[in-house]
């Protein structure tokens, strides 16, 4: 079957038509940063524990700065924060790393225990399901 050059014509016109369309709209709208979790979900032994990042994160909860839980990054790095496994293995550790209850149990309950405010009983956070 023989297009004739009209036809052929239109289909490029056509096709150079959904390109620049497609361009313009990938550079009209880029990707969005994604914003910080509101909630985490840890699993453990002694049960699920819900964790309310936006609560500890946001002006209107705590206010506390990334660094001051993701303790190793400095401010300009606070973006990069990621999840606490990629440094605090789920179970080995030692004094020098713990593991991720360990410091979880460190960083939380001493937070919590210096302010008095927040759980601080097993059973306020985990909760078994």
């Amino acid at each position: 079957m023989m297009f004739s050059r009209k036809e052929l014509n239109l289909v490029y016109v056509g096709t150079v038509i959904l390109l620049l369309l497609a361009v313009v709209s990938y550079a009209a709208f880029p990707n969005q940063t994604p914003k910080p979790p509101l909630r985490i979900a840890f699993k453990s032994v002694a049960g699920k524990v819900m964790f309310d990042h936006g609560g500890h994160h946001s002006a209107s909860g705590y206010a506390l700065a990334c660094g001051e839980c993701h303790h190793t990054l400095a401010p300009d790095e606070y973006d990069q924060a990621g999840s606490c496994t990629e440094c605090h293995a789920l179970e080995e550790g030692d004094e020098q790393m713990p593991n991720r209850a360990d410091a979880f149990h460190q960083q939380c309950i001493g937070c919590h225990r210096e302010y008095g405010a927040g759980p601080m009983d097993c059973a306020e956070c985990h909760v078994m399901q």
